[in-house]
């Protein structure tokens, strides 16, 4: 890792989760709401978390100016209506929309959590790297960003939304390495996923570090890489960190 001079990194589940694939996350917003009432099962749950990525990816609910809680107020609202007219979940259990909040707080209270975790790294990294952010997101990872006081890190922000190219495409980890101005070689590409954000980069020439947490599925929790790390903090030993600063101009 001798060789690099400019970091790319996902956004969520890499920076806001800690590696564990958001829809856990959200389960557990779940059970902190409706505690031992809890009236689903994790996989009709699970059924609501597709639709609502499904209706997110087909209708534009999610407006740009829109902060992370925004986001997850209309998430959870997309998923506890689906689990409702699906007879899943009753209607009075909801509270009106109480439990969409209070899921929707939960979830946001766990990601700035993360988000501070990861903040002395960032801006550590950000001090001797030039550093880009490629996410898939619903065009609006710039406001939240901006409300976690994030943005100032990174010298600019590839969205699927915006530039209508979407992870696993290693054609959008070609945009961000563009706006670092470096041969793919000397960038490293730090993400939470195997499949989306570290094969597609490797297939482009970068170096990668998977944070693997828990993930979607029993199958990939199974996979592995060589070069894994549990912890964003863990970047620094990849990139032997004694070494002399990079000028980020």
């Amino acid at each position: 890792m001798n060789q690099i001079k400019g970091i790319i990194f996902d956004y969520g589940g890499t920076i806001d989760s800690r590696g564990v694939h958001w829809s856990e996350v959200i389960w557990l917003g779940y059970k902190s709401y409706f505690g031992a009432a809890l009236p689903i099962g994790k996989e009709q749950f699970r059924e609501a978390y597709v639709h609502g990525e499904r209706e997110l990816a087909r209708v534009r609910h999610i407006l740009p100016n829109d902060n992370f809680l925004d986001l997850l107020v209309k998430k959870m609202q997309i998923e506890l209506d689906y689990l409702a007219q699906n007879g899943m979940l009753a209607v009075e259990a909801l509270h009106g929309t109480d439990a969409r909040d209070g899921i929707a707080r939960y979830c946001y209270e766990a990601a700035r959590e993360c988000v501070e975790e990861a903040r002395p790294v960032l801006e550590r990294l950000a001090a001797h790297y030039p550093m880009v952010l490629v996410s898939n997101f619903y065009g609006n990872v710039d406001s939240v960003l901006r409300d976690f006081d994030l943005r100032h890190y990174f010298r600019g922000v590839i969205e699927s939304a915006v530039v209508g190219v979407r992870k696993p495409n290693p054609t959008i980890f070609r945009l961000g390495v563009d706006v670092l101005e470096l041969p793919a070689e000397q960038v490293l590409v730090v993400g939470d996923s195997l499949r989306k954000d570290i094969l597609p980069a490797e297939s482009i020439g970068c170096a990668a570090l998977w944070l693997k947490g828990k993930g979607w599925t029993a199958d990939e929790d199974a996979q592995t890489h060589p070069h894994t790390i549990a912890g964003l903090n863990q970047i620094f030993d990849y990139l032997n960190f004694s070494a002399p600063s990079h000028n980020k101009s």
